[in-house]
């Protein structure tokens, strides 16, 4: 590809497709430069694709060689799939771990064979950016390897917080309530005690999952420890509404069975509670009092059995609350 580049530069000269292949190539290389972060590339190069090209449709994405594991980091346009006559895969080498892939389709086969024609300069295009695709992905990884917990990649306990603050100091008043909810596994310990940390693993993977498949894009989750969540109700939602949510967490992963035992066909179902608190703007209360009044309330709910909710609103004298 280095050689493709070094033609167009030599052949820009005479020929004024090439040199307009070539600026177009340094184009997209200079927008990507100030691209933030790696979806933004990915925004960047279906701009330029539609631009160039008339590419009304996009999956950019990145692989892991060594887990053998694709994420999807940008899709756009209508769904289309890699085995049709009209595709098309790029492999971007970043030489790390990590690799991108843009994949898209033609509208027409007289699309598809402008496409061809026109394929080394696409490959000559992603050739040139791949360091700033690198630089990019390194960034990624630095970010979430200090701010993600590294079994459930939801947020760790100090980057939520920090998030959650941040928010609240950018929102200007807006926000006026945050919902949090407590998530607890019950009897985790159990499940070390019987099978062993990978399986408790699973159990924590399969909860994010649940939790994030319930809540929005503006909503947080993050792990505080062992087997304690913490979700954070950031949209307009009403206490009624995040109460619902609660219990349909607690409902639907109720019913998830994780694989213990392939040979054995040996699956386990766990259940969760949690506690519920609300931090509301202005008050004299403070997030980390409304996250340790949360563990109260999920204290609570698992005393009183599995699967339960319990709101601090509803806490009583009677109450045992003598957890710090």
């Amino acid at each position: 590809m280095k050689n493709k580049i070094l033609e167009l530069i030599k052949s820009s000269a005479t020929n004024e497709e090439d040199y307009k292949s070539l600026v177009s190539i340094f184009n997209l290389h200079d927008q990507l430069q100030y691209a933030t972060n790696i979806k933004q590339m990915g925004e960047d190069i279906f701009t330029w694709l539609n631009k160039e090209f008339n590419i009304d449709n996009l999956t950019f994405s990145l692989f892991d060689v060594n887990k053998n594991y694709k994420e999807v980091i940008l899709k756009k346009g209508e769904e289309f799939y890699l085995d049709d006559d009209l595709s098309y895969f790029f492999i971007i080498n970043t030489h790390t771990s990590l690799n991108a892939t843009v994949s898209f389709s033609a509208t027409s086969k007289v699309h598809f064979k402008i496409l061809e024609i026109k394929y080394d300069i696409i490959e000559a295009a992603f050739f040139q950016v791949s360091p700033i695709i690198q630089s990019g992905i390194l960034k990624k990884n630095f970010i979430e390897s200090s701010s993600l917990d590294s079994v459930t990649n939801v947020y760790n306990r100090n980057y939520l917080i920090e998030n959650l603050t941040t928010h609240l100091r950018l929102s200007n008043n807006k926000q006026n309530e945050i919902y949090f909810l407590m998530i607890g596994i019950d009897h985790f310990k159990a499940v070390i005690d019987e099978f062993d940390y990978d399986i408790a693993d699973k159990v924590l993977i399969e909860l994010a999952k649940v939790i994030h498949t319930n809540i929005n894009e503006f909503d947080m989750v993050g792990r505080l420890n062992g087997d304690e969540f913490l979700v954070s109700i950031l949209n307009n939602t009403s206490e009624h509404q995040a109460e619902e949510l609660a219990k349909k967490i607690i409902s639907d992963f109720a019913e998830i069975s994780i694989l213990v035992d392939e040979e054995k066909k040996q699956s386990l179902k766990k259940t969760i509670c949690v506690g519920f608190e609300i931090y509301r703007l202005n008050s004299d209360i403070t997030i980390t009092d409304c996250i340790k009044n949360a563990d109260i309330a999920l204290y609570e709910a698992k005393n009183k059995g599995r699967s339960q909710l319990f709101k601090f609103s509803d806490l009583s004298a009677e109450d045992t609350i003598d957890l710090f």
